[in-house]
Formats: C-alpha cells, sequence, structure tokens
C-alpha cells in the first residue's frame, strides 16, 4: 500500500489493468496476506464501480506450478496478461508484450501468456527485451516508479512540441501527484494565468507584450499538466475532457482580446476590426470542432475525437484537402502555439501574428465545418466504423 504517485500501490496496479480494454481482471489471493488489504483494495474508489475485476481466493499460489494454474483454470479463457502487483506500468506497455508459452516466461516481469495448444502467429517486440516498467521493491524505486509515470503520462499523438513542453512539467506534476490537487483544478489556474496573460498585452508596450507571452505560455503548461496528471491519478473523465476545451477556447478568447486592446492603443482603430474578425472567427472554430468532438465520439469517450480525426484524414489521403490537413494540424495546437507567441512577440512580429491569427480562425471553422459534414454526419456508435485501435485511442 506504499503510495506511488498519491495511489497505493497494489491499488494503482490493478487499476491500471482495469483501464486497459480488458475484458476482465482477476486479482489471485493467496491465504496469508492479510484479508483488510483485499477489502482496502476492492472498496477503493478508482474499483467500486469496475464491474471486471474479480478477487479470487486460493489456499496457495505459485506460477511456476501447474498444479497453481489447475486450481484457477476456470477463471481463464485463452490467452491473458500475466501482472505482478507490484509492477508499474502503463497501458501502452501493457498493449506492446510479446505473446510467450507459459512454460518460457520470467513469472517476475509481465507478460502476454498463451496458454498451452494455442499457436502464436506473430511476436511483438520489446525494445531490449524488457517491458516497459518499474518493479516496486523499495523507497529508491517507488521513486523511480513515480518518474517513470510522470515521463510517460503524454499521448501517443503528442508532438515534439507537446514532449518538450512535458518535460518542463515533469517535477511540478510529480510534485502535484501528492497532493489533493485535482485535474480539473489545475485547469482553473490556467484560466486564471490566461487572463493575467490578457490584461498584460492589454497594457500595450512592449515590455508587457513580452510578459503576457511568457504568462501564456505558462498558462499552455498548465494546460499540458491536468492531462498529465489526470492520466497517473485515473482522474481523466468526459467532463474534465469538456472543461479543458472550454478552457483552452477561453483562453484563446482572452489572447487575442488582450491583444487586440492593446494593439489599439499603439495603433489607432485599425486593429479594433482585425480583432474583431480574430474573434468571431475563434468563435466559430470553437463551436463547430466541439460539434464535431460531439458527433465523432461516443458521450463517455470525448477523448478519443483527435485520434479518430487523425484516423479518417488517414484513410482520406487520396483528398488533397484532407491530405494537406493531416500534415499541418499538429501546428495549431495549443502547445505549439504557445512557443509561436513568444517568438512573434520577443521578435516583435506581433502584428503578424495577429493577421495569421485571423486568417488561421476562419480556415478553421470552413475546415471543421468540411470535415464534420465529411466524416461525422451520423453520431459516432461505440464500435465505429472508422478501425480505430480502441487501446491505442485510450492510452
Amino acid at each position: 500500500m506504499r503510495p506511488v504517485c498519491g495511489i497505493p500501490l497494489l491499488i494503482r496496479t490493478v487499476a491500471m489493468a482495469a483501464r486497459s480494454q480488458t475484458d476482465e481482471v482477476l486479482v489471485i489471493w493467496q491465504e496469508g496476506v492479510p484479508e483488510q488489504l483485499a477489502v482496502d483494495c476492492m472498496c477503493s474508489p478508482l474499483l467500486r464501480q469496475k464491474s471486471n475485476v474479480r478477487l479470487i481466493r486460493v489456499k496457495s499460489f505459485d506460477p511456476r506450478e501447474g498444479s497453481s494454474w489447475a486450481r484457477i483454470q476456470d477463471h481463464l479463457e485463452g490467452g491473458f496478461i500475466w501482472l505482478p502487483w507490484n509492477w508499474v506500468t502503463n497501458k501502452q506497455a501493457l498493449s506492446c508484450l510479446p505473446v510467450v508459452d507459459m512454460n518460457s516466461l520470467d513469472w517476475r516481469k509481465p507478460a502476454h501468456v498463451a496458454t498451452h495448444g494455442s499457436t502464436v502467429s506473430t511476436i511483438a517486440v520489446v525494445p531490449n527485451g524488457r517491458p516497459a516498467g518499474i518493479v516496486v521493491t523499495s523507497s529508491g524505486t517507488a521513486r523511480m516508479a513515480e518518474q517513470f509515470l510522470v515521463a510517460h503520462s503524454g499521448k501517443v499523438l503528442d508532438g515534439i512540441h507537446s514532449s518538450f513542453n512535458r518535460r518542463l512539467c515533469r517535477p511540478l506534476v510529480r510534485l502535484l501527484s501528492h497532493t489533493s490537487i485535482t485535474p480539473n483544478a489545475v485547469t482553473l489556474g490556467g484560466v486564471v494565468v490566461s487572463i493575467a496573460s490578457a490584461i498584460a498585452f492589454a497594457r500595450g508596450s512592449y515590455c508587457a507584450y513580452v510578459a503576457g507571452a511568457i504568462l501564456f505560455f505558462i498558462g499552455g503548461l498548465f494546460d499540458e499538466m491536468d492531462g498529465m496528471l489526470a492520466r497517473i491519478k485515473f482522474a481523466d473523465s468526459p467532463f474534465g475532457t469538456w472543461f479543458e476545451g472550454f478552457a483552452d477556447g477561453l483562453s484563446y478568447l482572452l489572447l487575442f482580446g488582450g491583444i487586440t486592446f492593446g494593439l489599439h492603443r499603439q495603433h489607432g482603430r485599425s486593429p479594433l476590426i482585425t480583432g474583431a474578425a480574430l474573434l468571431v472567427g475563434t468563435l466559430l472554430a470553437l463551436t463547430v470542432t466541439s460539434l464535431g468532438r460531439k458527433f465523432a465520439t461516443t458521450p463517455d469517450k470525448p477523448n478519443e475525437y483527435l485520434g479518430r480525426f487523425y484516423k479518417l484524414l488517414e484513410k482520406d489521403s487520396s483528398n488533397w484537402i484532407s491530405k494537406t490537413v493531416r500534415q499541418v494540424h499538429a501546428f495549431q495546437k495549443r502547445g505549439v502555439l504557445i512557443h509561436y507567441v513568444v517568438i512573434f512577440t520577443v521578435l516583435g512580429g506581433l502584428q503578424l501574428l495577429f493577421f495569421l491569427a485571423t486568417l488561421g480562425s476562419h480556415l478553421t471553422w470552413i475546415l471543421s465545418l468540411y470535415f464534420n459534414h465529411r466524416f461525422f454526419r451520423k453520431p459516432a456508435q461505440i464500435a465505429g466504423p472508422a478501425g480505430v485501435n480502441t487501446i491505442s485511442e485510450a492510452v
């Protein structure tokens, strides 16, 4: 029950397995292990509502002995993933485990096990031949496990900019994981920083612009941290996804509103016209994109929108619009924009950024409307026709 990023080790292991798109999780509990630990584990809020987790009590269990497996054979169907209770890993690592035969397995490590008589057609390749993760046996390995979790708390779709941002966030995310601060509270903190950024931009001087750009960059890091913290503490939720999207949209409106008033102070009335066009374009882009997310995903999985969208773009690569958007779409993410805002501001190119943002906002809502009609005319089903890999999307 040693806390690892704020969650007791055993509960973390079972919860991670339960959230890995598995059909069922069997917790093998042998005599001699305190029953209160089993109660604490199964009654944890992270597992209480997980119907796919079952605890099996056995007199003794040694995975190296066939008699132990004979006792639980009625609970096993085909292959399964073996996961030691103190092995800290993530869902992506479990999905990449090679398939091995039970007779050639090191039971101290996780593995994708093929039962006797089954035929293995493909073998996945694991870097260095070792499953990703840390076995926790001491305070030192617990710290290593926390570092592993934080370092792997990104998403498959992260680009180089987001990966760089997350490196900056790692120390604070690890610290926050040991507090009661929620991901939604971090998101709200990012909104507060974005308000301060807008106020700085609105002052209309070069030094104020630079201060506003730096604050906007920091607000973008909050946007990275809330997702990292949610994945580490299993605190992700549909509401959190929508709330984060709302906070991102509000940060754009605050940024562009602040720049509009700042340039108005410097250059008179003309920036107000461009700013109005920019704010209208931003509102339209946010509205159309939100509708796309609603139609592209099921209510319980709004976080799968971007993955589905990218899959459909790749599938539709014969269309030059889809092919072009797939190549440039990543550059409009907030994790990328915060870098551009700083660069353009420091180099004195705020007016150019202002014009490009206005053009980009209107292109965004027009293209989003186009793709909503092309891809998402019908509400998403639980098993959509796009051939999305559910495990990789969830990761």
